[in-house]
């Protein structure tokens, strides 16, 4: 996996740089991004501060360390099922 150029604390005060008036065509060369790239940021990160973001990270830990656990426990009901399906 390649690894990312910019973080998102980087990212979202490029775009902060783009709200304040500075036109995406020289944000682009100033940064060495496609405009592509910057309009693609914009829909996901724009709008958010950098603490929006870190509280958005946390919780998608917190979600994927849920459904994690949740996986497990489905897996061991499906075994606690098939044990009591047996006939002794």
């Amino acid at each position: 996996m390649t690894r990312k150029r910019y973080t998102e604390e980087k990212i979202i005060a490029v775009l902060k740089e783009g709200q304040a008036g500075i036109k995406p065509a020289e944000l682009c060369r100033k940064h060495g991004m496609s405009e592509p790239t910057y309009y693609a940021w914009k829909s996901k990160y724009g709008g958010l501060e950098i603490s929006d973001l870190r509280r958005l990270k946390a919780l998608e830990e917190e979600n994927r360390r849920l459904k994690h656990m949740v996986a497990d426990q489905a897996l061991d009901i499906q075994a606690l099922k098939a044990i009591n399906a047996k006939n002794w």
